[in-house]
This record gives structure tokens, C-alpha cells and sequence, in this order.
């Protein structure tokens, strides 16, 4: 039967059994089989790899595995530039947008609050969370490996973390995010841009000790939803802050 050697290298060995973490290992296969199959079968979804070299040349996606051939594959170099290379992928999407699952809500408001465009609801199928990720180019976020490897979706990212503050960090790193962030310019309802208005035009919403206590106030351009500085503001920026001591 004929066999392939492969090396996974960096973050792709978390979706390795142990036993072919960090090591050269022997996969047998039958008939014609696309590289990018294979790789899918041993558990790494295509979104995480960015270059595959086969007998030290680079391949793409399409690439059909020769007995004896040597599979090296690498994750995606969002910070580096490798375009002398073979991309598997479109370029990076620079403007980084991104569309998360229904269990990353609380990931999804950290993004909007560092000022990321961030679609989420608590009902997306996975058929929409695909097509919202290829048709608006946004970068899929998911713990569901099953949904990255649909072919449609280009750019995407299995999150690790279960803790959602650690899951911000992981993101920004991975990314490579910490100089784009642009906290409390979106609306954490849906996503809105945050607009300055003046309190007179919004002085008859506003409850009579807002009205006292506050003059700096933003309004969301899309559902209109008014915010200031209030009593939250504080423990939101030493969030913010805190996060950001990673970059």
C-alpha cells in the first residue's frame, strides 16, 4: 500500500493525536487522494495551513500524494511575508472582519469593544456562518473543526482557549491584531459604528442624573443606541488594558 511521510509543524500539532505531535509519522493511503483530503483526514482543518512543501517543493490544495513523497506542513503566516511561495489561500485578509459561532458570544463582544467588525448571533446555522464567511470575506471563528474544513470557507481559525478573556489574546496574537485595535467605536449589540453626538440633539433620552452627570456621548449609526461613560466604563477600560498588555 503506499504511504506519505508527513511533519505537521507549530499550533497544527493541537489537532495530532499526541503520538504524531512534533515528529515525522507514516500515513498509509489508497487510489488518488488531494493533498488537501489527506491533511483533513489526519485532522487539521485546510483554513490552518498556509504551506504545504512535498518533497521540498511547495503544492497546493490540489496536489495529488505520490507513494514515498515527504509532506511538510505549515500554518498560516498572517505576520510574515511567504508570497515567494505557493499560497494555499487568498492573500490575508488584512482588514481583519470576522463572523463567530453561536458559542463564542462573549469572544464576539471582546472583539467589538477592541473595535473589530464582528458579526454574531446566537442562531446561525453552520451553512450561513460558511457563507457569511466566504461572501463577506471575513475570517470564521469556530471550535467546530467539522465547519472549517467546508471548502468554501478560505479563512478561518479554530480557537483554542475555553476562557473567552484568554480566547481575545489568542486572537490578537494570532492575527497579529494588537496595532489595530480601536476600542469603544462599535456598538457590543450589533456591531455598529460609534458616532460623537452632541447631548442636546439626545438630551430628551437621557435619564435626568445622565443628563447631570455626563456631557461626552456617542450614538451606534445602525440601531441608534446611545452610550457614555458611565459607571461600567472603568472596569471596560482596565479591560481593555489588560489585554492589550500582550502586544
Amino acid at each position: 500500500m503506499p504511504h506519505a511521510i508527513f511533519r505537521f509543524y507549530a499550533e497544527l500539532n493541537d489537532f495530532l493525536p499526541p503520538a504524531r505531535r512534533q515528529a515525522e509519522f507514516t500515513h498509509a493511503f489508497q487510489g488518488r487522494v488531494s493533498i488537501k483530503d489527506m491533511i483533513e483526514s489526519l485532522g487539521v482543518p485546510h483554513t490552518e495551513v498556509d504551506l504545504i512543501l512535498a518533497n521540498g517543493a511547495s503544492v497546493d490544495f490540489d496536489y495529488l500524494v505520490q507513494d514515498d513523497d515527504r509532506i511538510g506542513v505549515y500554518p498560516v503566516f498572517e505576520a510574515l511575508d511567504i508570497t515567494p511561495l505557493v499560497r494555499l489561500r487568498p492573500r490575508p485578509l488584512r482588514e481583519s472582519r470576522f463572523v463567530l459561532d453561536t458559542h463564542l458570544g462573549r469572544l464576539a463582544t471582546y472583539l467589538r469593544l477592541l473595535g473589530f467588525d464582528t458579526l454574531y448571533r446566537n442562531d446561525y446555522d453552520d451553512e450561513e456562518l460558511a457563507r457569511l464567511s466566504a461572501d463577506e470575506k471575513r475570517i470564521l471563528l469556530t471550535k467546530d473543526r467539522g465547519l472549517l474544513k467546508r471548502r468554501v470557507v478560505t479563512h478561518g481559525y479554530c480557537v483554542r482557549s475555553p476562557d473567552p478573556r484568554q480566547q481575545i489574546k489568542e486572537i490578537l496574537g494570532r492575527f497579529d491584531l494588537y496595532g489595530s485595535v480601536s476600542p469603544f467605536s462599535r456598538c457590543l449589540r450589533c456591531n455598529g459604528l460609534l458616532a460623537p453626538v452632541e447631548k442636546q440633539a439626545i438630551a430628551h433620552r437621557l435619564p435626568s442624573h445622565t443628563r447631570e452627570d455626563h456631557d461626552e456621548f456617542y450614538r451606534c449609526q445602525t440601531c441608534d443606541r446611545l452610550f457614555w461613560p458611565g459607571s461600567h466604563y472603568a472596569a471596560l477600560k482596565n479591560f481593555v488594558t489588560d489585554v492589550l498588555k500582550g502586544g
